[in-house]
């Protein structure tokens, strides 16, 4: 952020507020370290000259839409910026070659239309207003005029709108390398039709974002020489398993359950659904409706999807079978045998529960139970068969259901992937990647650590090429400019790299908080 070695007397600033975060003011006085400053609500207040910064008062009213032409590129004025534009309805803005995008939270079709998709074909960047068309065009062009295959990131907090955005990217780009309506159902629209099906199994309610994306998800465009798209692929990272089974309050498990629970009523006796809200992996949080959203009518339009990226009627069968299955698995509770740490199923509710699973799943009840009940080591000379207490029998059926819901998605991506049709020889590729954004619960598990951990990662490599390499390249070429400050997050990476086999091995193993801080306090003195 910019010093405030500038300010003098009369100096428009910027100063820290309690409840505007930033205000806008003028220096009346300052004396030594202080500065005594009138704010624009008609307070005075004396703060330390190290916590103000300068104002542009000439910017006009309606912002910059490009902030490297700022004359101040500190945090307030660049929030400033953001704030005055959003409230104009313009919410793409430009940093460089980024595009920062803040979420309206109502749909805007006007801003999406093919006629606006023509304007941006071919447009310098800059050219136009800011736009996510523009960044995808310049991705293709770079494809086109150098043989350059590319990668878009689309990143932020959860709630800031990635997918909506991703598939805004999609979009243009199948409408600069698709094909003509009459070549029949094409590769870009089974893509994109792709999308109502990976939400269904992928997406869930948070308390920030009613249909959040709790998948990472990187979609490869494949395009022959001649710049069309020939082929396509599906790579999915870090899906929340542990959603299945634990959920905290106000939000939802995935949609899928809901979606199957809202099921016309003869679908939901075949699978014996009964009272969707008494099932214990639907009913653990004070969040079953949602506003606006018709479930019933939502299980229909996935099946329909489901139809168009060529899921038959009997495959459709098998997968909500599974997630039934699911449904009722959890319900399955456990009591005390007779002999120390041993269980047995609880009652007659949990038996049916345990058959209904069986019989969805198409297996034996006695050997599930068994599987439940007892955990099966296996050594160099015979298997072992050790029985499990209620709790450990209630942790191997959550196990079994995070691991079933696993691979029922990673099956949907295959089927979706075979459909689309991935083409081997493909010339080039335009990935775009959307990934969760950084997350900090009121519990956090080791997938929040993963999460946060990827994010790291991902703001380096945009630390590394925004402000490291471009900084060097000025060195080189001797160019007179001022120096930008910016956080690096390099020590947040290196306390976890540096020891990685010691820190991770441990914190796998921790079981509680305090270890867990033990773990970095530890991993931050090996690596002082």
């Amino acid at each position: 952020m910019d010093k405030p070695v500038n300010i003098v007397v009369g100096s428009q600033i910027w100063v820290g507020d309690i409840d505007s975060v930033w205000i806008d003011g003028l220096v009346l006085n300052i004396n030594g370290e202080d500065a005594e400053i009138q704010t624009s609500d008609g307070r005075q207040v004396v703060v330390k000259m190290s916590n103000l910064y300068p104002r542009d008062a000439e910017a006009p009213a309606t912002g910059i839409d490009d902030m490297t032409r700022m004359s101040y590129l500190n945090e307030p004025g660049l929030l400033h910026n953001l704030a005055i534009r959003y409230a104009i309805n313009e919410i793409y803005t430009y940093t460089g070659n980024i595009l920062i995008a803040i979420n309206p939270f109502q749909s805007i079709s006007s801003l999406y239309d093919a006629h606006v998709m023509e304007k941006y074909k071919g447009a310098p960047i800059g050219e136009l207003k800011p736009h996510v068309f523009a960044i995808a065009d310049v991705a293709y062009r770079a494809m086109i005029n150098y043989g350059k295959s590319n990668s878009i990131l689309v990143s932020g907090e959860s709630g800031a709108g990635k997918t909506e955005t991703t598939k805004m990217l999609m979009c243009y780009l199948a409408f600069l390398g698709g094909h003509a309506a009459s070549e029949g159902r094409t590769v870009e629209q089974q893509v994109l039709e792709s999308n109502p099906v990976l939400e269904a199994f992928g997406n869930a309610k948070t308390v920030r974002n009613n249909n959040s994306s709790r998948f990472g998800k990187f979609v490869e465009i494949q395009f022959d020489k001649k710049g069309r798209i020939s082929g396509a692929a599906i790579r999915t990272y870090l899906l929340e398993r542990s959603r299945v089974c634990q959920i905290s309050d106000l939000e939802r498990n995935y949609h899928c359950f809901y979606l199957l629970c809202a099921a016309p009523p003869q679908e939901r006796e075949r699978y014996k659904l009964g009272n969707p809200k008494s099932f214990h992996y639907l009913n653990q949080s004070n969040c079953y409706e949602l506003a606006g959203v018709n479930d019933a009518h939502d299980y229909l339009a996935t099946k329909r999807a489901m139809d168009i990226v060529g899921i038959g009627e009997q495959e459709q069968d098998a997968i909500f079978r599974v997630v039934a299955a699911i449904l009722h698995l959890g319900n399955i509770e456990f009591a005390k045998g007779e002999e120390s740490d041993s269980s047995f199923v609880k009652d007659e509710e949990s038996k049916f529960h345990l058959h209904m699973t069986a019989e969805l799943l198409m297996c034996d009840p006695n050997a599930l139970e068994d599987a439940l009940c007892k955990r099966m080591m296996v050594t160099p000379e015979e298997v072992i068969k050790r029985s499990l207490d209620p709790h450990g029998a209630t942790v191997s059926r959550d196990g079994l259901a995070k691991t079933i819901y696993s691979r029922l998605f990673d099956w949907l991506v295959d089927k979706i992937n075979v459909s689309i049709g991935q083409d081997p020889c493909s010339k080039y590729l335009i990935g775009v990647l959307d990934i969760y954004g950084f997350e900090s619960f009121q519990t956090n598990s080791f997938e929040q650590f993963c999460i946060n951990y990827t994010n790291e990662k991902l703001q380096q490599h945009f630390n590394q090429h925004v402000f490291k390499m471009e900084q060097e390249e000025y060195v080189k070429e001797e160019i007179d400019w001022s120096y930008i400050e910016f956080v690096d997050n390099q020590d947040v990476l290196d306390l976890i790299e540096k020891v990685q086999l010691f820190f991770l091995t441990l914190l796998l193993k921790s079981k509680d908080a305090f270890t867990t801080l033990r773990i970095l306090l530890l991993s931050s003195y090996l690596i002082a």
